[in-house]
């Protein structure tokens, strides 16, 4: 018999779970993403910050679930990164920075000329986790990895940003490192941690 918690994932990146399951174990929790559970409604991310958006999600998974008598945990981030110099830019623009989502090469290229001659590369991935269990009201837990921003792009591992962003303590990019040293720091990897503290 199968008493794992249903967790559902607030995303159609199947990937995720790997990441939540490699935070939060696999022996008391069963994760789904969105299609697994038949949600494949649009969900407008219209927030101002990650932690907004991260609730919109959150909420609107937790409703339909709720609407067809489902009691399950959803989990929904929302994550990019933030440039001191820039004000906090990209921010919640992270993903189509340079107008098309997801062009990665694009992003952080237009990133590398708004940061040209800027002295003050610093900035951090952040992360905003929202928590609803059983349609309860929402906890947001936010996790971050600090670091600077490169002159220029370097290796060809990970995606987005990553051949730009210098974590604190290091001298490589994230794209020059293996995906479990990376995990290691990660934002996602921080809130999901922050979260086990209180619900673990």
């Amino acid at each position: 018999m199968n008493n794992k918690k249903l967790v559902v994932i607030a995303t159609g990146n199947a990937g995720k779970i790997k990441e939540f399951s490699h935070g939060m174990g696999t022996d008391l929790y069963d994760f789904r993403i969105l299609q697994e559970v038949g949600f494949n409604e649009e969900i407008i991310e219209n927030g101002t910050s990650f932690a907004a958006n991260a609730e919109i999600k959150a909420r609107a998974v937790a409703s339909w679930l709720a609407a067809r008598g489902l009691s399950a945990m959803i989990l929904a981030d929302d994550s990019g990164l933030e440039v001191e110099a820039l004000g906090g830019a990209p921010g919640i623009y992270t993903a189509r920075y340079a107008g098309v989502h997801g062009d990665d090469r694009k992003n952080y290229e237009k990133l590398l000329n708004e940061l040209d001659g800027e002295l003050n590369r610093r900035a951090r991935f952040v992360c905003a986790l929202c928590v609803i269990e059983n349609n309860g009201e929402p906890r947001i837990f936010e996790g971050e990895c600090r670091g600077t921003i490169g002159f220029a792009p370097v290796g060809a591992k990970g995606f987005g940003y990553d051949p730009v962003f210098i974590p604190e303590g290091y001298s490589r990019t994230f794209a020059e490192m293996e995906l479990s040293e990376k995990k290691s720091m990660s934002h996602r990897g921080n809130a999901i941690k922050k979260m086990m503290v209180e619900i673990g």
